[in-house]
Order: structure tokens, then C-alpha cells, then sequence
């Protein structure tokens, strides 16, 4: 076995020390060579060692050989077990968790203890007006949380002499009152009187000016949340001179100071098992992706648009491992005035003839349900409950492992979060912007729409007035910590975009433009595609 390089030996001590440990030339060797099996994931390997070493019953902090090896043995031992497994434990199909929006935990977080706790009990699809609070107290913490970690808006640790105009620091609205110079305030914008927008935070409300404002890319609307910089004038009005949504925070940061709680639902894994998937995930070269919306099942011509697209991936040499079926999967809305639910069901049962005909499919790909916003269902609110159960008894017959899922839903593959939205937000967001958005960074509306929800947190950050939200459900829509990827099925034109590490795309409407969309989620790449003709 070769010695470890120079630059292995120094990170080696260097992480060693900070956990208080000291190594003897040997223990550095059997550590570097542990390091060895993983020449993907060194960090992740690394801070695994470190975590299980720290369980050990050590008798010294100086660790020799010995010590660190019988750790190695208990790694190594899980990661060959996994190894040798069938097939079947590693494939696609177990790797593929699926959670409904309706079973995504609920977390509130203290500001006193600085913690998130998950709330226990039912939550009630019809809330009370206390949980309508909640719901806007609840996204502002999770935001004003992230942003009290950002550098620019900390308070300094120590007091040293800061000048006023350099400190971003926070004002409550509460505290406005009094003070003169240029103050950062951080609140939702609301509409508490007609024609006249407040900034509105957990200490109270200030009417705000924005006719001057300079602002970043994205759609301000109503409901959201900015951090906004400018003077109290004395008429009582917020003058805004440059405004924008609360900084971004790196997925890894937030997960570290979450301490395993599970904001994505699907379960906690621990740190040996991510590891593991992790490794898995890389291997997974094959794995693919196909994302279908406004598939219309009584639309002869979508129909037969579809059989071309199954056509195609059932000749290819590896089959898709899912395709991902979204709203509407009829071409009128299921509304009141609809009277052809018989219909529908029956075009759901040729759909399910029609996968099945193509055996390899059938046997070798998972299909994942999603509704739109115009689908059957009890409401139009978000987050939509999966499709009725009377319309689907025929497909499933034929498919009798298809998934019907919420809209919004989540799929965690392998350590991969990818989060699923059918929803028409494009043109409801544009329609309802208060400022006509900046063009200095990008003029194209999709890349602003990626950036509203990123910043957010939020999917649908846009007035209940607009989309109504189960206020006990608000959680459900919550981007936080920021997923891998985010599919945000929409009528509006395919577009795919890469927002600070965040896979984002659209993947078109099927019926309309005959467009969709395959991704890899070995390599986070995204395939948009259209039928000729």
C-alpha cells in the first residue's frame, strides 16, 4: 500500500485535531486508507470516521492502529454487506421514496432557544384563524433564522465601533419609530389598506413607498417576505431605496444545524447510510427520469403522442426508472359543470392498457401520478390530495404498482431530494407582481420565478386570494432546506435552469406543445424534449 500524499496527511491531522484526537503515524495509515474506498466522497468518509470514533469508549485521545482499524472494520463490514445483497436491494426501485405532501412532519421553530421543534398531533384540513397566523408567522422564522446566520446581517459578536451606514443590521418595525438615518427592515409585504402596501413583521406594521425602490431579480408580490433598506420619513412612510428577498443559505449549512430532523419527510438516515447511498447514487449511470404535463387522456392526438413517447423508451436498451405523469389529465377543468367522471375513468383504464402493452415498461419502470390544478378533487387549495380513487381502479388493474401521489409531492432517490409541482405559477406570479421586475441580471421569466421560491423557501409564495393554501398545510410547500431539484410542471414553455446549485426546469405542456423532459439524477442534467410534427 502506498504512504498517504503530503496533502492527505495534513488534512488528516488537521480534522483529527479538531475533534481533539491525536494520530500516531500508523493510525494515519489505516485512516488513509479507509479514505482510499471513497475517492468521491473523502469528506463525507471522513467526517463518518470522525463521528463513529467519537461513540468509541477510547481509553487516550492519541489513537493508534488499533482503534481506528476496529472502527474501519465496522464501516467496512456494513458497506460489503450492501454490496453483496441482491440486486433487487440496490435497484432503482428501492432507492425511489415517494412522500405525500399530506405526511411531509410539521416543525415551528423557537427564536428563544433557536431550535425547531416537530409538532405533534393531527393537523385539521379546516383550520381556525390562529392557524391562518401561523401559517405567515411560521414562514417569516424560517426565513428570519436563515438570514440571522448571514453575514451581512449578523449582529457583530463583539461591539466593536461599527459605522451606521455599514451595518446591516436588522430593525424591528416596532423600533423604527424615533430613528433617522438609513435602517435594513426585514417583513412580509401586505395590503392591510386599499392602494397602500405595509411591511409587516412580528412587532408591527409600517406603510412603505417602493415607487423608487431598486430591487433584485425576482417577482415581489404580495405575501412575500423582503428585506428592504431605506429611511422612516416624517409622514410615517417607509421611503425604500433598494429592496430584495432574504440570502440564500447552502443546503449543507442548513442540514448541519438541523441536527437530523426531518424537514423532508421520508425518514431520518443515518450518517453510515448516506454514505452508502451516496456512493450508490454515483453508480447510477443509467437511471432516468421522464416528466410529462398536461398529459390529456381525452385527447385522441395527446394520446397518441404518448404511445410515440412510450414507444421510444421502451426500445431503448435501459428503460426509464420512473415517468413521472402530471395534470391536467383532462382537457377541460373537473369542475362542478363537469359530468364525464365515467368517461375519464375508462380513458385512465386505456392509459393503463396501453403501459402494459409494453412489457418491458411495465416490468422495469415505476409511474408516478401527479395532479394538476384543474384535476377532480375536493378543492382547488394547495397541497392537492392525490386523484380519486373511482378514477383510477381501471388503471391500476393493469398497473397495479403505479403511484398516485399529492401535488405538490417529494421524491427522495437515493440521498437525491427532488420536489414536484403542477401548477400554472409562471402567469399567476407575473399577474400578481407589484414591480415590474428588474432586467439587469436576466429578463427571462422563469429564471425569476426560480428565484422568487428559492429565496422564499416557499413553492407558492403568491396571495391566498390568488392560490389558496390549507393553512395547516402550509408546511408542505416549503423549500427548506433548499432541495437538489425542483420540477415546476406549468403551461407556460419548457425551460431548464441551474439557480445556485438548484436543478429548476419546466418540462412544458405535453398536450399543447407536445414538450417534456428527461433527467438524470446521476449527473443532475436535464433533457428537454419535444415530438417533431
Amino acid at each position: 500500500m502506498a504512504p498517504p500524499s503530503a496533502a492527505t496527511r495534513r488534512k488528516l491531522q488537521r480534522k483529527f485535531r479538531l475533534r481533539g484526537f491525536t494520530l500516531k503515524v500508523d493510525a494515519l495509515e489505516e485512516a488513509a486508507a479507509f479514505l482510499e474506498r471513497f475517492p468521491d466522497a473523502e469528506d463525507d468518509a471522513l467526517d463518518l470516521l470522525l463521528d463513529e470514533l467519537d461513540k468509541e469508549p477510547l481509553q487516550s485521545s492519541i489513537l493508534d492502529r488499533d482503534a481506528v482499524r476496529r472502527v474501519v472494520a465496522l464501516l467496512v463490514e456494513a458497506e460489503e454487506a450492501v454490496d453483496a445483497a441482491s440486486p433487487a436491494v440496490t435497484s432503482a426501485r428501492s432507492a425511489l421514496r415517494v412522500v405525500d405532501a399530506f405526511l411531509v412532519p410539521r416543525f415551528h421553530y423557537d427564536p428563544i432557544k433557536k431550535v425547531f421543534y416537530e409538532h405533534t398531533g393531527r393537523l385539521a384540513i379546516h383550520g381556525e384563524a390562529g392557524d391562518k397566523a401561523s401559517l405567515y408567522r411560521d414562514r417569516y422564522q424560517v426565513l428570519l433564522q436563515r438570514l440571522s446566520r448571514d453575514k451581512y446581517f449578523s449582529k457583530p459578536a463583539f461591539d466593536t465601533v461599527v459605522a451606521e451606514d455599514t451595518s446591516c443590521e436588522i430593525t424591528s418595525i416596532q423600533s423604527l419609530i424615533g430613528c433617522t438615518g438609513r435602517r435594513w427592515i426585514m417583513g412580509v409585504i401586505s395590503q392591510l389598506e386599499e392602494h397602500q402596501f405595509y411591511l409587516e413583521d412580528l412587532t408591527g406594521a409600517v406603510p412603505i413607498d417602493l415607487s423608487n425602490a431598486k430591487i433584485t431579480s425576482g417577482f415581489f408580490v404580495e405575501n412575500t417576505v423582503i428585506v428592504a433598506e431605506g429611511e422612516l420619513l416624517s409622514n410615517g412612510i417607509f421611503q425604500v431605496n433598494t429592496c430584495g428577498f432574504p440570502p440564500l443559505e447552502d443546503r449543507e449549512a442548513s442540514l448541519s444545524l438541523l441536527m437530523g430532523l426531518d424537514f423532508f419527510g421520508g425518514g431520518v438516515i443515518p450518517t453510515e447510510e448516506t454514505l452508502r447511498l451516496s456512493s450508490l447514487e454515483k453508480k447510477a449511470v443509467n437511471d432516468m427520469f421522464v416528466i410529462l404535463s398536461d398529459v390529456w387522456l381525452d385527447n385522441p392526438e395527446t394520446m397518441e403522442k404518448l404511445a410515440v413517447v412510450l414507444d421510444g423508451y421502451d426500445s431503448v436498451e435501459v428503460v426509464p426508472s420512473l415517468f413521472v405523469l402530471m395534470g391536467n389529465f383532462c382537457s377541460r377543468p373537473c369542475n362542478l359543470a363537469f359530468n364525464s367522471f365515467e368517461e375519464l375513468r375508462l380513458q385512465f383504464g386505456k392509459l393503463g392498457e396501453m403501459i402494459a402493452a409494453r412489457s418491458r415498461l411495465k416490468e422495469h419502470s415505476r409511474f408516478l401520478f401527479v395532479p394538476g390544478p384543474d384535476d377532480a378533487g375536493p378543492s382547488k387549495a394547495l397541497p392537492r390530495c392525490a386523484l380519486p380513487k373511482y378514477l383510477i381502479e381501471e388503471l391500476q388493474k393493469h398497473i397495479p404498482n403505479a403511484i398516485f401521489v399529492s401535488n405538490p409531492c417529494r421524491v427522495k432517490f437515493y440521498t437525491q431530494e427532488i420536489v414536484f409541482l403542477r401548477q400554472d405559477l409562471l402567469y399567476r406570479m407575473r399577474r400578481s407582481c407589484l414591480i415590474p421586475p428588474t432586467t439587469e441580471e436576466t429578463s427571462d421569466p422563469f429564471e425569476h420565478l426560480v428565484a422568487t421560491i428559492t429565496h422564499q423557501s416557499h413553492l407558492c409564495p403568491l396571495p391566498l386570494t390568488v392560490q389558496p393554501i390549507i393553512w395547516n398545510y402550509d408546511h408542505c410547500l416549503r423549500l427548506y432546506p433548499t432541495p437538489h431539484t425542483i420540477v415546476l410542471g406549468d403551461k407556460s414553455e419548457q425551460k431548464a435552469f441551474k439557480y445556485t446549485g438548484i436543478t429548476c426546469f419546466n418540462p412544458g405542456s405535453f398536450a399543447n406543445d407536445s414538450t417534456f423532459a428527461a433527467y438524470r439524477p446521476c449527473t443532475k442534467e436535464v433533457e428537454l424534449s419535444a415530438l417533431e410534427g
